[in-house]
């Protein structure tokens, strides 16, 4: 009875008092109520409410029999709107921690959570004291806990982070941290306070006014790829295609300038690389995620550095093209196959007919087919002369159909150190990237065949534009290409007619790997020797280096893709959006219009956003619009968005905190402001 009547029965003088026209006795371990009949029924309600709550082990107190009484009337009077009771409300546990228990207290605070639960995006807005912020931390560490979350990342828009807050002293952090915190605050009621900082420094916990939220960046001048081949990323606008990581093209739904930012240079182990700013987010695995089957995590650039290597091996795979990148389809003025074909083993000098040496007829037989108005005559057994097609009255001078194509493609007098393949090929559709590629490989390359391993590729040239072709060719359509020089001073010399000819260029071998799905070659020995070693394999990228690479101005861009990802310089694949993060973006009704979009635009797969606000204490400057006031005209009634609205009676603070709401909006109201 002592608990239930409260020490000294503070508890029974709180009730008495909600309940002044019935007489309450209490004799022993008997509680006995008389008056009107309603009053009574809810006297009895809310004893075995409290009942049910001290059962539970936890204490009653006069503010939770206050809580409690309201949300009895608010049922009675047909204004609860659902079935929840106090005792539901009260013993709902969302997290424990260092002795003591985080939990709604009201009605409407429990159906806040629940709605975190239940939805993707929930808006928490309500006046100061209402528990909006403190209850979606305690989610979010709940999440973070329980692994439903990677990461918790906390925001508030610093709205004086511009020019006066310039003049207090100290670093950008120092001067931005008294506007975050009451969310370090509200961490340290939650967490191990000696936890928190290791959390902070490996980017699990991140804490940042809004303005850093799209701090993802890359320098302006970084190359994306687009279907029109690649551009620089500070020139995109929103709507236009970008390439995601299915090779498909994707919309762009934000550009966003960063201002300068120190840059880093981010190289895979076969030589690609990009450069972007520390916050830029890089979908990752380990051997350790893929031997788990793990799905990929996100991190940071800067997460990374220092944390390259596990033992000796590299850390941290990037994600490769699913399918080949999807280009329109361009007319071409040769046979692409038969095009590679030339530039691997033709002579294109233009001083005598186009020629081709091989030792496969089936290459000489494949290029005379491919070349309409040209026949493939045998010199010796293994040179090929390019004649025209004479029809009868034609005149000697007409230009071989040949030269006249080589000669559009600028490719007329070039040799094997200064061959390339036309823009026109390597921006085309997959199909006629693959038929190039395969026409070079059977000229020029090979399957390597190692004993207990898959088979890979080999390709040598002593053209540095057409190395870096094959190699682009190679990762458009989703595999890896590695690339080595072999110097021609000092090698042994070949061999021709009896006499040494000594190497005069460079050669550059090009080791190359392609998925499942992409047949290499169309020779048959080589098809069958690299089909019969297994193929190539899977093809994989591991993060090898990342270096400090000076400061830039910097951009970053939203994308519609489903897994948030596009190709960037080198065909790597990176993003901007924040995947498998709880984030919450406290005191939103200071963010603008164009702020609140972009923040809800960075919404990742398997994440969760709440965000919270108090719509009477705007600071914003004058004539700027409240981002959470218009988001709630522009969002309500969609699919998996939520609102929750908490009032007066929802302050947890001090009781006078609710009365001084309540004597704002009555004034508010007299004098038809809003």
């Amino acid at each position: 009875m002592v608990t239930v009547l409260g020490s000294g029965d503070v508890l029974l003088r709180v009730i008495e008092k909600a309940f002044p026209a019935a007489d309450i006795h209490v004799r022993g371990n008997q509680v006995s109520a008389i008056g009107d009949a309603t009053e009574v029924a809810l006297i009895q309600r809310l004893f075995d409410e409290m009942m049910l709550v001290l059962r539970t082990g936890q204490p009653m107190t006069e503010d939770a029999v206050e809580r409690s009484i309201a949300m009895l009337r608010a049922g009675e009077n047909g204004n609860g709107d659902g079935a929840e009771t106090p005792a539901e409300v009260l013993t709902q546990n969302i997290l424990s921690s260092r002795g003591r228990t985080i939990r709604p207290k009201t009605l409407n605070q429990k159906r806040y959570v629940d709605a975190i639960d239940k939805h993707t995006i929930v808006f928490g807005i309500g006046p100061a004291g209402t528990g909006k912020t403190y209850l979606a931390m305690a989610k979010a560490v709940q999440a973070l806990q329980s692994k439903q979350v990677n990461r918790i990342i906390l925001t508030r828009p610093a709205v004086e982070a511009g020019e006066r807050l310039g003049f207090l002293p100290g670093t950008l952090y120092e001067k931005i941290d008294p506007y975050l915190r009451p969310l370090y605050d509200a961490l340290h009621d939650m967490l191990d306070p000696d936890s928190i900082p290791r959390l902070m420094a490996a980017g699990t916990i991140e804490v940042a006014p809004l303005a850093y939220m799209r701090g993802r960046a890359q320098p302006v001048f970084t190359k994306v790829l687009t279907p029109d081949g690649f551009r620089s990323i500070g020139d995109l606008e929103v709507g236009d295609l970008v390439i995601g990581s299915n090779g498909e093209p994707t919309p762009v739904l934000g550009v966003y300038p960063q201002g300068e930012k120190d840059i880093y240079r981010v190289t895979a182990q076969d030589g690609s690389s990009t450069l972007c700013c520390g916050e830029h987010l890089w979908t990752v695995r380990t051997a350790a995620d893929r031997r788990r089957d793990k799905p990929w995590r996100v991190l940071e650039t800067q997460e990374m550095i220092g944390n390259l290597r596990a033992a000796h091996a590299r850390r941290y795979e990037l994600p490769m093209l699913t399918a080949p990148v999807s280009l329109p389809e361009q007319a071409v003025p040769m046979d692409p196959y038969a095009l590679g074909l030339l530039l691997g083993d033709g002579c294109l000098t233009g001083r005598t007919t186009p020629s081709f040496s091989t030792e496969d007829t089936a290459l000489a037989d494949a290029l005379d087919a491919a070349l309409p108005g040209v026949t493939v005559r045998r010199k010796d057994p293994v040179n090929y002369i390019l004649n025209r097609v004479r029809e009868p009255g034609d005149v000697m001078t007409r230009e071989n159909p040949v030269t006249a194509v080589l000669r559009a493609l600028d490719l007329l007098g070039t040799r094997s150190h200064s061959k390339f393949v036309p823009d026109v090929y390597v921006d085309n559709c997959a199909d006629v990237r693959l038929a190039v590629l395969q026409g070079l490989l059977d000229a020029d390359g090979g399957p390597v065949v190692q004993a207990g391993r898959t088979c890979r590729i080999q390709y040598t040239t002593t053209s540095i534009l057409l190395r870096d072709d094959v190699v682009s060719l190679v990762q458009s359509l989703g595999g890896v290409a590695y690339t080595r020089r072999r110097q021609a001073e000092g090698r042994t010399p070949g061999r021709a007619k009896g006499r040494a000819v000594h190497h005069r260029y460079d050669a550059h071998t090009v080791d190359i790997r392609l998925p499942v799905g992409v047949e290499p070659f169309r020779l048959a020995r080589k098809r069958d020797s690299y089909h019969a070693a297994g193929g190539g394999g899977r093809p994989m990228r591991f993060i090898d280096s990342i270096e400090p690479a000076g400061s830039e101005e910097t951009v970053c861009i939203q994308v519609a893709a489903e897994d948030s990802l596009y190709v960037t310089e080198d065909y790597l694949l990176t993003h901007n959006t924040l995947n498998d993060a709880f984030i919450i973006l406290d005191e939103a009704q200071n963010t603008s219009a164009e702020q609140m979009k972009m923040f809800l635009t960075r919404l990742g797969f398997d994440s969760k956003i709440v965000i919270t606000g108090d719509v009477t204490q705007v600071d914003l400057p004058n004539g700027t619009k409240s981002g959470l006031r218009q988001v709630q005209d522009i969002l309500d009634g969609v699919e998996d968005v939520h609102f929750s609205r908490l009032t007066s009676q929802d302050v947890v603070r001090h009781k006078l905190v609710g009365r001084i709401v309540d004597a704002y909006e009555k004034y508010d109201d007299r004098n038809g402001k809003q």
